[in-house]
């Protein structure tokens, strides 16, 4: 006479539970990879724009002078379509100038990628 076995394995509700769990997981991964992808083109874009403000700095600084006022000019970068705005304007002691420059993305209505500003000494 035969004992009356009882099989091992898993029910069908388990293996459901199990798979509902790791879908859950799945998607979780999924979307911090998103956001991972997503937060790393955002800092590229910061990276370029400051090169785009370090450029117009220092085309500043070689054409000699500096025109007081506000002046906006494109500075793109390979497909980045870049605006450098550049306010230049009397530091408080008076012998020097106070130069900011703030770069936006042309394409969208954003605040400013990078901001710079320097003190640099007056033209003779």
């Amino acid at each position: 006479m035969r004992a009356p076995s009882r099989e091992s394995g898993f029910t069908l509700i388990e293996v459901l539970v199990a798979l509902a769990i790791i879908a859950v997981a799945m998607s979780a991964a999924v979307r911090v990879a998103g956001l991972m992808t997503q937060s790393n083109g955002v800092l590229r874009d910061r990276s370029i724009a400051l090169i785009a403000g370090q450029s117009r700095m220092a085309e500043l600084r070689l054409e000699g002078r500096l025109p007081v006022g506000m002046k906006a000019v494109e500075c793109d970068q390979g497909r980045l379509l870049l605006r450098c705005e550049q306010v230049i304007g009397a530091a408080q002691n008076g012998r020097l100038l106070k130069v900011g420059i703030q770069v936006f993305d042309r394409s969208l209505d954003a605040p400013p990628l990078a901001k710079l500003e320097t003190l640099l000494a007056r033209p003779l």
